[in-house]
């Protein structure tokens, strides 16, 4: 029988019922920054997000993850994007539209590498079927994937259109489920179970007082380190260790969220200092390691109207030299969320029997109080 786990998205009032804990509730309190309320990339106001979980007998272990810029029609009323390769090793259907023309006009989804054009069919046809689209021709899906062949039945292609479509009309605000969920159901991160984990930091007024938003699907290798303790090699388990498959590849997407009225350009900067947080967390961008970030702004000023009367635009945007705090909000929000990813996952056994244990909560409190990073 097909399991299929369409999470909705609504704010948690009481502890969720698995036994997983985010990093700010074992007291691992990242960087200096504040998150904001819920520590979430929807903490930006208007984004969305939904999952749909496909979990059947011992073999299937994937999903779909979207992310929706804002509720209208992303079509008619585009968001300004920037994104940054750091290793192509992957696959992100759309890049070179959004480099080209420095905008993103569907909803951004997330899933494995083989589902990569079944994801694509599923944004055309709900972006078609968008009041106002009727006369649309011609769109750019924005796609983005990690293979998850060592847990999934990958070959299975088992992520079907009805199932982004799930994700799409049910993606919401309000706290995201992190973990074993969406497209990171079936990921492994440093060596450990791996997930979709996201986390937000708020600049002070003095600054703009913008927030900015992160999600992250994790599937790639390297050295863990929590807060720059050497977690990985305590637990003797990391790449080259002898302890670990020496594989380190797989992927990342990073997809960043800001209510800062940002160009193009500004969020191509913005996205290339998000890898300073995946460095930060031990990853190395290994040979065949996707890694790619995308970010965008949801400020109405600087969106761009499919059909306008004028050949101009006049919109205000933030200066070059009052991004240093975004580049700090989006470093500490990448590092958190990489982190959220792999406390909130759960033991996985897949395809094959393989099994993926959790990264083990109580070693890694020992660890951060041993280096005076948790009150003892």
């Amino acid at each position: 029988m097909l399991i299929r786990i369409i999470i909705p998205f609504v704010l948690l009032i009481a502890p969720p019922a698995w036994s997983q804990q985010r990093a700010r509730d074992m007291g691992i309190k990242i960087g200096v920054m504040q998150p904001g309320k819920l520590n979430s990339i929807t903490d930006v106001q208007g984004v969305n997000v939904g999952h749909v979980t496909l979990i059947e007998g011992s073999s299937i272990r994937t999903g779909v993850t979207a992310i929706l810029p804002h509720e209208g029609n992303l079509f008619q009323d585009k968001v300004p994007a920037g994104i940054f390769v750091a290793n192509g090793f992957g696959k992100l259907a759309g890049s070179t539209q959004v480099k080209e023309l420095g905008n993103i006009e569907s909803p951004i989804v997330l899933t494995n590498t083989l589902s990569v054009a079944t994801a694509m069919d599923a944004v055309i046809e709900y972006t078609l079927g968008k009041p106002g689209n009727e006369r649309v021709q011609s769109i750019n899906a924005v796609v983005g994937e990690t293979n998850d062949g060592y847990l999934n039945d990958i070959r299975g292609r088992h992520v079907k259109k009805e199932h982004v479509l799930d994700a799409l009309s049910n993606a919401k605000g309000g706290a995201v489920a992190e973990g074993n969920v969406g497209a990171g159901t079936g990921t492994v991160c440093f060596g450990f179970k791996g997930g979709i984990g996201t986390a937000s930091r708020v600049l002070p007024k003095s600054s703009g007082g913008y927030t900015v938003g992160v999600l992250v699907q994790t599937n790639f290798g390297g050295v863990l380190q929590i807060d720059g303790a050497p977690v990985g090699e305590a637990l003797k388990k990391y790449y080259l260790s002898g302890q670990l498959k020496d594989d380190v590849d797989g992927s990342c997407m990073i997809v960043v969220a800001t209510d800062a009225p940002l160009d193009a350009r500004n969020l191509e900067r913005l996205s290339q200092r998000a890898m300073l947080g995946l460095a930060k967390t031990g990853g190395i961008a290994s040979n065949g390691s996707g890694d790619y970030v995308i970010a965008f702004s949801t400020d109405e000023r600087v969106r761009i109207k499919h059909e306008k009367a004028s050949f101009t635009d006049e919109v205000i945007v933030v200066r070059n030299d009052a991004m240093s705090p975004l580049f700090m909000a989006v470093i500490e929000a990448t590092e958190e969320a990489i982190i959220n990813s792999l406390l909130m996952a759960k033991t996985m056994t897949g395809k094959d029997g393989n099994k993926v244990e959790a990264l083990p909560h109580d070693d890694v409190i020992k660890i951060l109080k041993k280096h005076n990073l948790i009150e003892k």
